[in-house]
């Protein structure tokens, strides 16, 4: 690692000793290191990185900071240590002044972002206070390129304002004082917000306020109601848009809902290469194939499409979508009762480009679709979330995909005697989903893990929630045989007690090149007892991050518990409130504790 020798153990024990340099430039040796004074995870992620293949460390750093957000004063540190770097991300509310952002500067850099996050809860004592914030944020960066802001339900203690009133007016207050240099914009009010148009004051804005027009490229909005003008005015009004992203939760049907006249205009938007529209839990009713006909012969340059709830589209408007769009790599489509194996007939001859297929609940679709998208050599990522008709007699053609690194089988129909061919094949994946696969049980995990197949080697996130028969011994095989295992859940095992916490624990502390474990979703796993949360105690769990335990007798350790493992482990997180791994599912206003006594 940079000029100073590296040796050590992977077990917490911090038996480091490496040459450094003072401030005169001189080479000291210390029994302390320059490295054990840095936070936990971030030493272990060094060490971990350091014994990747020869190659591969020469990019440790460019990803290094990307994960960790360093604050300036640590990444210097790093820095001097480790030598050059290209590209550097840095979190503003951690920097402590201007030169230490200079000190970073040098020949080699190509690129310095700095990531700013503005979070609103809700729990503002007036409106007034609010309005400041946002003015501020938006008037005094003069040349922000991207905004993103989240917000949550709360009250606004002396007017009683609620967030669903305060987001009827940020668009008139952000889109009114957006800076030119302005290409990204994202607004997520997570909360369902009744009675909210944005479509109506967006119109509005464009009109009265145009200055960013020629220079927004990427709109992402969540929205109560997608409506027909609202499309127009983004077709209108932006028309060097590149990526666009609506999603919706109407709480009531309106005459001019989204419909194919809305997504048709959406052609004007020449450059448009990435279109996702998504409505949650309702359905599209006046979207048929025609809109999805023109769209695709209009926007031909399309490389990622994601389509939720459009209930009336059939294999007509997804097929044109794949014989149009002939650059078309991501493909993603939820909730589409009439998409049928169909669509897939000819997927290899009509578009050779495609990397990813998602489907969500799409319940037409059979194991005769999958094994034809499994001609498609390119494909890398493959979901089948709940789609309920796809079963045990594609996977063996899974085999056939010599690329694929993630692959999503939630909720499908699958058993032991076929999760095996999982395990044969020379597929690299590193991300996999059986969560609610209810027929795989321990004999399949453990068969699936032994075989000579690449999948024990690759595999670095796993996901064995809400499957009954999973017990101790599949989670202690994945501790013993998936050395490069980073991220795990099994929430909702019933049958998993203290011994799979300990196995896990000891993971990679005695096997050199094995990667230690990073997030661990405990949630809801009822048969664990708070004894176990012993084993957060240093030398075990040396690597672990973030650690979710809602709804289990961990949590009666209470903060006083908690408090003893922040003492030991600084920028570590615990997770009560049942996200999913690491809490970026969705962004949500709730307890989470962590070292700072923070919220997220």
């Amino acid at each position: 690692m940079g000029g100073g020798q590296k040796e050590g153990s992977m077990d917490g024990s911090h038996s480091v000793k490496a040459q450094r340099k003072d401030d005169n430039g001189s080479t000291a040796v210390s029994g302390v290191s320059f490295l054990e004074s840095l936070p936990e995870n971030i030493f272990y992620e060094i060490l971990i990185k350091s014994f990747k293949e020869e190659g591969e460390a020469e990019t440790m750093l460019q990803t290094l900071c990307s994960a960790f957000s360093l604050d300036s004063k640590t990444f210097v540190r790093l820095a001097k240590r480790l030598g050059k770097m290209k590209k550097i991300t840095l979190n503003c509310l951690r920097l402590n002044n201007v030169p230490s952002i200079k000190s970073l500067l040098g020949p080699d850099l190509e690129e310095l972002v700095l990531v700013l996050t503005l979070e609103i809860s809700g729990f503002i004592d007036t409106f007034a206070d609010f309005d400041a914030y946002i003015s501020i944020l938006v008037e005094r960066c003069r040349c922000l390129e991207a905004l993103h802001i989240k917000a949550v339900g709360g009250k606004f203690y002396k007017y009683g304002l609620s967030m669903t009133d305060i987001f009827k007016e940020i668009p008139k207050r952000i889109f009114g004082a957006l800076p030119k240099s302005i290409k990204v914009l994202k607004i997520e009010p997570v909360a369902v917000l009744d009675n909210f148009d944005l479509g109506g004051k967006f119109v509005y804005i464009n009109s009265a306020c145009p200055t960013y027009n020629q220079t927004l490229t990427n709109l992402s909005l969540v929205l109560n109601h997608i409506t027909n003008p609202f499309l127009h005015s983004i077709a209108n009004c932006l028309p060097l848009l590149v990526e666009l992203d609506l999603e919706d939760n109407p709480a009531f049907k309106l005459d001019d809902d989204m419909s194919d006249e809305g997504v048709q205009s959406l052609i004007r938007c020449r450059k448009l290469t990435s279109l996702s529209l998504k409505r949650l839990a309702h359905e599209v009713n006046q979207m048929t194939d025609v809109g999805i006909l023109l769209l695709s012969e209009g926007c031909k340059g399309l490389i990622s499409v994601r389509l939720g709830g459009f209930s009336r589209v059939s294999d007509v408007g997804f097929t044109s979508i794949l014989n149009s769009c002939s650059n078309l790599k991501k493909f993603e489509i939820q909730r589409a009762p009439l998409l049928t194996d169909l669509t897939f007939q000819d997927v290899s001859n009509v578009c050779n480009s495609l990397v990813e297929v998602k489907l969500e609940a799409c319940n037409s679709v059979t194991s005769k679709a999958v094994r034809k998208l499994t001609t498609c050599s390119s494909l890398e990522v493959v979901d089948l979330i709940r789609c309920e008709s796809v079963g045990d007699t594609c996977l063996d053609r899974i085999l056939w995909l010599t690329l694929l690194t993630s692959l999503n089988l939630e909720e499908i129909d699958v058993t032991d005697s076929c999760i095996v061919y999982l395990g044969k094949g020379n597929a690299p994946i590193s991300r996999l989903s059986l969560r609610g696969c209810k027929r795989v049980t321990d004999k399949g995990i453990t068969l699936m893990l032994g075989c000579e197949g690449k999948i024990s080697k690759f595999l670095s996130f796993l996901d064995l929630g809400e499957m009954p028969g999973i017990t101790d011994n599949t989670i202690t095989t994945v501790a013993e045989v998936c050395m490069g295992l980073t991220e795990l859940c099994i929430r909702k095992c019933f049958h998993v007690t203290n011994a799979s916490v300990k196995a896990l624990a000891t993971k990679g502390r005695t096997k050199h090149g094995s990667k230690l474990l990073r997030k661990l979703d405990l949630y809801q796993c009822t048969a664990l007892s708070a004894e176990c949360f012993e084993y957060m105690k240093k030398p075990l769990f040396c690597g672990l991050q973030w650690f979710g335990i809602g709804k289990t007798q961990l949590i009666g350790v209470g903060d006083h518990g908690f408090n003893k493992v922040y003492k030991e482990r600084p920028w570590f997180t615990i997770c009560t409130s049942g996200c999913e791994v690491g809490c970026h599912d969705r962004w949500e206003y709730h307890k989470c504790h962590k070292a700072s006594s923070s919220y997220v």
